[in-house]
């Protein structure tokens, strides 16, 4: 039955805005009611000191550093206590949307660096920190694309807390049962994906359900053959998703769907299925970031090295430069809320002991330059190598491009996994959304 207005029954499109808006209404009254729970004062006849709501994404899979980081700046600092809210990484996407519209924000918030934070920027959302970056001399502890990877408009306003690299991470020992090599070039993949196939083994593992794991098979696969301008260009609307670089590369991830190299249904796995999958050699090896290897190592015992080990995304075409690509995660203060405080937090975090909790528990490279090369394990120390080596840095898909345009693509990503045949039309709805905007590049150099 249709719903109704005063004026009669409403039409479809004024029917969906309607349950938009009270489906809205519903999320964020449980996003207020959780967070008021994680702010209610154990003892509120006590004098307390002053209370700060962190809300972030570092959950499950994704949660190791975050308490360990958080309880040491409460120890330190018993003026403040930041009660750290975490949210499903999902959820969070939309959650965060919806608090700052509303003008409730938290005190300060984790955020994904890049095209994420300019769409908050330009929406007047954040507070910029130059002062905090002047004051605790940030430019001497972060690096320079670090640092640029935090600026927007001319002024920062991110603290970054930690920086992943995408790679493909396999399971050593199957490899080595099978007398097999880590590929370098395109031909070699090819060439060890069908030997572990022949062994009856998923040779690559891919849990697109929540749809952004796909993405870094476009990104890797654009930057290997079209290279880091053409892309930088594709991402800032500069460039179209109908030119053949664009469609090369998806001939190429056509190819391995054809072959069945992945798992079967990918898009019905979310990432940490596919990364025990391979733990249990039901499939060999994934392209994933760092922070897997919280995920191997804390939740599943895999030592690294030994149980499982990496490689970076082979090369296809020699020409190109070669580029590393993964996302820096930051911390973000909301214009609305205790601006000098969080300040006061972000300061702490930028710290050594606070950066190495973050890198320990998650698997990510701390950004700040000041840490140890010996505090990293030695497959940390080896990816960390493999990035200098790298001629540039890039921000993955749904870190590069516009949020709107970013939503298209990783929806045609999924559905080009299951229906490579509609290749045509997923590149007009990229191109058509992509159009719509233009922008500076939102990627960095090393």
């Amino acid at each position: 039955m249709p719903l109704c207005s005063v004026g009669g029954p409403l039409n479809p499109a004024e029917e969906e805005a309607l349950v938009t808006k009270k489906m809205m209404r519903r999320r964020w009254r449980y996003v207020f009611v959780c967070l008021l729970l994680a702010f209610i004062p154990e003892n509120i006849c006590a004098e307390q000191p002053q209370r700060l709501i962190f809300l972030h994404y570092w959950t499950e899979a994704l949660s190791g550093g975050i308490e360990e980081m958080v309880a040491a700046f409460n120890q330190t600092h018993p003026q403040y206590h930041v009660k750290a809210a975490g949210f499903e990484h999902e959820t969070f996407k939309t959650s965060i949307g919806v608090m700052l519209a509303a003008g409730n924000p938290p005190d300060f918030f984790s955020y994904w660096a890049g095209a994420r934070v300019q769409a908050i920027v330009d929406a007047g959302y954040l507070a910029p920190i130059d002062d905090l970056w002047e004051k605790a001399q940030l430019n001497e502890r972060f690096s320079q694309s670090i640092a640029q990877a935090s600026t927007y408009n001319g002024k920062k306003y991110i603290l970054p807390v930690t920086q992943h690299y995408v790679c493909f991470f396999y399971n050593k020992k199957l490899f080595q049962t099978l007398h097999l090599e880590p590929p370098r070039n395109w031909k070699d993949f090819l060439s060890v994906c069908k030997q572990i196939q022949a062994k009856g083994i998923a040779p690559i593992a891919l849990g697109a359900r929540e749809r952004w794991p796909a993405q870094f098979w476009f990104d890797y696969l654009l930057l290997r053959t079209a290279g880091y301008d053409f892309r930088s260009r594709l991402m800032t609307g500069q460039a179209a998703y109908t030119e053949p670089a664009v469609r090369h590369a998806f001939m190429l991830w056509s190819e391995l769907i054809t072959d069945k190299f992945f798992i079967p249904n990918p898009n019905l796995y979310d990432w940490s299925e596919a990364a025990k999958m391979v733990y249990t050699e039901r499939a060999a090896m994934t392209l994933m970031g760092t922070w897997i290897i919280g995920l191997f190592e804390s939740k599943l015992g895999w030592h690294p090295g030994d149980d499982f080990d990496f490689f970076p995304f082979p090369i296809i075409d020699p020409e190109q430069p070669v580029v590393a690509l993964g996302p820096i995660d930051a911390i973000a203060i909301p214009r609305e809320g205790h601006v000098s405080a969080a300040k006061d937090a972000l300061q702490y975090f930028s710290d050594n002991k606070p950066q190495m909790a973050m890198s320990k528990g998650s698997g990510a490279l701390a950004p700040s330059s000041r840490i140890p090369f010996d505090f990293y394990s030695d497959l940390q120390q080896r990816i960390l190598n493999d990035i200098k080596r790298s001629s540039y840095w890039a921000f993955n898909y749904d870190l590069a491009t516009p949020p709107p345009v970013a939503s298209v693509g990783l929806k045609s990503f999924s559905a080009f996994l299951d229906r490579p045949e509609e290749l045509d039309g997923l590149l007009k709805n990229m191109d058509k959304a992509s159009m719509s905007y233009r922008q500076p590049s939102v990627e960095s150099q090393p």
